[in-house]
């Protein structure tokens, strides 16, 4: 008798690890996908060989039983996610509690008929194996027709990166340089028009401190990935679109300017040590060319992880494990950066922290939000009050954080307290961005400490993130960079590189 091979329960094991990271692709590194495949083959290994040892080394069996089990579990978060809140009258049945109770039934059915069965299962089990090749194969070939159309450019992109080099004068004592996102906090004008929330008490208390409050910025870029990796390189970046392609939704190129940024090269090879914070996104998790990564949370869990774990039926069980990883990452962020002037020599010190943007993890005096739901999309207009009260809890630590600095520096840094972009809480799902969408969506907060000699002439209201650096480069360290036109371009996620000049439309005037 020919021997029989069961490899659809590892590969369907597999599978949906392989396509959610293929439909995730632009954000995320394929190291992502290393840890939870080697937890789940591990697990997938483990329970079929304890089945295949109960049953009598009956590996057909053993198999498809896996399979099952694997199947429900990782198609239980989809299935709630439609279902949720879901009601027949007054009677809502889109519980966890109603859906675990079904997926337990239909396993011990599955169980039940696949030992009871006396049929001989080579064939079926031939045809599990068709269907999970076929599945791997269709998301490693997404993933590998992504890879081959990406890969000229990176190479191009490495290629002509600018190595510029600047030697400091020895006899100087130059100042840290602390850069520091938050995350979608809005401009204090949003605030008030679509808040009506007065913000002014924070912008005069930073005033009093000696920043310089920018209260005319706004963002350069309306996503994350394309506003750091143009502020981080001093420069718009509307050349992808030609690089890559208007309709191209790949952000490998970004996120590799983000990692491997101009001014972190010209810091370094002025002497400094550049230390990075991680954030729990793909991009700012983890920098290879950091001198020191501080691991903020205990977790390992990354954003990519905890996604993937809400497709599974562990979500109904360790939500709030996830919430207090969201919450320890931001308290900890702010107690480390507290700390960091302790160590000795010049420093960057970048940390992206994604609050106030959603989750919202947050009440107004720091304690946890009992109905909140860890999701990174949790923008609309309902979320308009979780959204506030995040943003005064991170008034509290701002503000502490800035009085630690300041007092445990020896030589006054410059701090850089800026967002990425806007909050998107008037966006309405398949409604065309208004004007006052943009508006929300692109002014931002954006303060500057820079006690350098110089500085108060080149800082002005309506400067933005593309010269955060040129202008601390040029007060700081004496050099000339060309401060360039403030302008905003909007694009969307679908096609992130067709931008539109949206400056008039977000201009403050």
């Amino acid at each position: 008798m020919k021997k029989m091979f069961v490899i659809h329960t590892f590969l369907l094991g597999l599978f949906p690890i392989l396509f959610l990271y293929s439909y995730n692709i632009a954000e995320l590194p394929f190291t992502e996908i290393l840890l939870p495949s080697a937890i789940v083959l591990g697990f997938t290994a483990v329970a079929f060989t304890l089945l295949w040892l109960i049953l009598k080394r009956d590996g057909k069996k053993s198999g498809i039983i896996t399979s099952c089990f694997l199947v429900l579990f990782f198609s239980y978060g989809r299935v709630y996610d439609v279902i949720q809140g879901a009601s027949i009258g007054t009677f809502i049945i889109g519980r966890h509690r109603y859906l675990m109770i079904l997926w337990a039934i239909l396993f011990i059915l599955a169980l039940y008929f696949t030992i009871r069965t006396r049929k001989d299962l080579r064939n079926f089990t031939n045809i599990l194996n068709i269907i999970a090749v076929v599945l791997v194969l269709f998301s490693l070939f997404r993933i590998g027709i992504y890879k081959i159309n990406t890969s000229r450019v990176e190479k191009d992109t490495a290629e002509s990166k600018q190595e510029e080099v600047y030697e400091l004068d020895d006899q100087t004592v130059y100042p840290d340089i602390y850069y520091i996102i938050l995350d979608g906090y809005a401009s204090s004008n949003t605030l008030e028009e679509v808040y009506g929330y007065d913000n002014s008490e924070f912008d005069d208390y930073l005033a009093e401190k000696g920043f310089f409050v920018a209260d005319k910025s706004t963002s350069n870029y309306p996503m994350s990935f394309l506003s750091m990796s143009s502020s981080l390189n001093m420069e718009y970046i509307n050349y992808l679109g030609d690089e890559l392609g208007l309709e191209c939704d790949d952000r490998t190129i970004p996120h590799q300017m983000i990692e491997d940024n101009r001014v972190m090269r010209l810091l370094k090879s002025m002497g400094y040590q550049y230390i990075h914070f991680s954030s729990g996104w793909g991009p700012t998790n983890y920098n290879k060319y950091a001198d020191l990564n501080i691991a903020i949370s205990r977790s390992r869990w990354n954003d990519f992880q905890t996604l993937l774990i809400q497709t599974t039926m562990a979500d109904a069980f360790i939500k709030k494990f996830f919430q207090d990883v969201g919450r320890n990452r931001v308290f900890n962020t702010f107690s480390g950066l507290a700390d960091i002037h302790k160590i000795e020599g010049k420093k960057f010190i970048f940390s992206h922290i994604a609050c106030p943007h959603p989750p919202y993890l947050f009440n107004r005096e720091g304690g946890a939000v009992p109905e909140a739901e860890f999701n990174m999309d949790e923008w609309g207009p309902a979320q308009k009050e979780y959204y506030l009260n995040q943003l005064i809890y991170v008034n509290t630590e701002v503000k502490r954080l800035v009085n630690e600095i300041l007092s445990g520096s020896e030589i006054p840094p410059v701090i850089v307290l800026q967002a990425d972009h806007g909050p998107r809480n008037t966006f309405i799902e398949g409604r065309y961005p208004t004007d006052d969408m943009f508006r929300e969506g692109m002014r931002i907060l954006n303060a500057l400490y820079i006690p350098c000699e110089g500085s108060s002439d080149l800082l002005y209201e309506s400067m933005t993130p593309v010269n955060t650096f040129r202008v601390i480069f040029n007060s700081c360290f004496g050099m000339d960079y060309e401060l360039l036109d403030d302008i905003s371009y909007n694009s969307f996620e679908v096609e992130p590189y067709r931008f539109k000049d949206v400056t008039d439309i977000v201009d403050y005037d």
